[in-house]
């Protein structure tokens, strides 16, 4: 089986960068093989012609060109790297996808030959790149993880890459220079990197620059691995924080032991800042300071009791932060990104539903849809649908015929849209694909929305889940 890890981004076209990890041990996430499959989807008005050009290493500039079927308005398609001939085994690079239609993408990592890992990693693509990339939690041997995560250059010439890493005292530990060929990627397996001692907790602040010293663009994507248990878990890199964040999902010991931590990143270099946290409902709160360029943890069991199930609002005094959200427990082991705003149009790539003698056996996922009002109004019952789509046949929507306050939230799956089967081919034909469109009618409506896609693990009856952020559709 070919092991090929990919996280990759949206800029008109589709930009990702791919990671490669160590041949498996049982029982360990750090050593298990991943192969990505690539799920993308056409969020324009006609059908989209595209191909995929693979890049293998940060010098490479001549790229493996894969052709791709076209993809009609609003459907979702489906590529497991590991079933492409042009591809070698261990292939450890980049990739981009060329489109004339928008397209927005999640990746997700499928473990090889483990009985154990059965968690599948998900993360986004990017509309664009940045001169920065804000990594808001870096681990080495901390908390039982190690963190590897990919630096793609996705300017049209050759970046000057500085990845610098804090601690959480703020103390600038260790820098790595690179320069990455336009398209390609640069990979860190912390767990490697011995200049940051025997172990680390801190982020990572990547700086791209032209030859001339003017800014270059860049993206990220970082997997958070269990050194010696079964969690995985992949989350984005952010090019620029805010002062407020919204967090859909908060959790303390809920629905069997499901808990939730955020890791928020100062992304001043020069500035400390006073962080809140503010949990609803019941507006309980937990305020720490952070260091420049530095980060610091609020599980949401310190503040807030027991059972707990919300959201959060996470409010800097002084810069700008990134945020990134944890969920873990009762077979948890995810990671979604704090949203600055809403959107009245959100894009979910990634959506499966199997009926449940499928489900529970254990060969096919369901997608859970977290939807919430960030706005300041309320949202008039009627006036949110839910769209999905696949290329199997299995197409219907779900409307919200409730009022949806602001910070109210709401659930949704395809069953709920009149599907037994979604975003797979019915047995015995085989196939995958399958995404949603989140679309709100009212006047200045702000949505965010959270997927989480679960794999029933029969041997022991929980659920190996993560999650990802819908995306703004352009």
């Amino acid at each position: 089986m070919k092991a090929k890890m990919f996280a990759f981004l949206t800029i008109l076209a589709l930009v990702a960068a791919t990671m490669s990890l160590p041949k498996n041990v049982q029982a360990q996430a750090y050593s298990t093989r991943f192969t990505t499959s690539i799920t993308y989807q056409n969020v324009g008005s006609g059908e989209a012609t595209l191909q995929i050009l693979f890049y293998e290493q940060p010098t490479t500039t001549t790229p493996i060109v894969v052709s791709r079927p076209n993809l009609r308005p609003g459907e979702s398609a489906s590529i497991f790297i590991g079933s492409l001939s042009e591809i070698a085994d261990g292939f450890r690079g980049s990739a981009v996808i060329q489109s004339d239609q928008p397209l927005l993408a999640t990746l997700v990592q499928i473990p090889q030959g483990s009985s154990t890992v059965f968690v599948r990693p998900l993360s986004n693509g990017f509309r664009q790149g940045g001169p920065q990339a804000l990594i808001a939690t870096v681990l080495k041997n901390m908390f039982g993880s190690n963190t590897i995560f990919s630096i793609q250059n996705v300017d049209t010439e050759p970046n000057n890459v500085t990845i610098q890493f804090y601690n959480t005292s703020a103390q600038l530990v260790h820098t790595i220079n690179q320069t990455i060929q336009p398209g390609a990627s640069y990979y860190v397996d912390v767990a490697t990197v011995s200049e940051l001692g025997t172990s680390f907790n801190g982020s990572a602040v990547v700086i791209a620059k032209r030859a001339d010293n003017t800014d270059g663009k860049i993206v990220g994507t970082a997997m958070e691995l269990d050194i010696t248990g079964t969690g995985a878990k992949a989350f984005e890199s952010v090019a620029a924080g805010a002062r407020k964040l919204y967090m859909p999902s908060a959790l303390c010991n809920a629905f069997g032991g499901q808990s939730t931590a955020f890791a928020v990143q100062n992304t001043s270099l020069s500035t400390s800042t006073s962080v809140r946290v503010t949990y609803y409902p019941g507006g309980l709160s937990a305020t720490k300071s952070i260091g420049p360029g530095a980060k610091a943890s609020f599980p949401a069991c310190e503040t807030v009791s027991p059972g707990f199930v919300g959201s959060a609002i996470v409010e800097s005094t002084a810069t700008d932060i990134v945020v990134i959200g944890k969920a873990y427990g009762a077979g948890l082991s995810t990671a979604f990104l704090g949203e600055p705003q809403g959107y009245a149009k959100l894009a979910l790539p990634y959506v499966r539903w199997a009926p449940d003698a499928y489900y529970y056996n254990g060969s096919r996922q369901r997608t859970f849809i977290a939807i919430q009002n960030v706005g300041a109004n309320t949202i008039p019952a009627g006036s949110i649908t839910i769209t999905y789509t696949d290329p199997f046949g299995h197409t219907g929507t779900h409307t919200y015929n409730q009022p949806l306050d602001p910070g109210a939230k709401f659930n949704s799956n395809a069953s709920m849209a009149g599907l037994t089967w979604f975003g797979m081919a019915e047995p015995p034909a085989s196939g995958f694909g399958g995404g949603a469109i989140i679309n709100c009618t009212a006047p200045g409506c702000q949505l965010i929305a959270i997927a989480r896609v679960a794999t029933y693990v029969p041997s022991s009856g929980i659920y190996a889940a993560e999650d990802y952020n819908g995306m703004p559709v352009p």
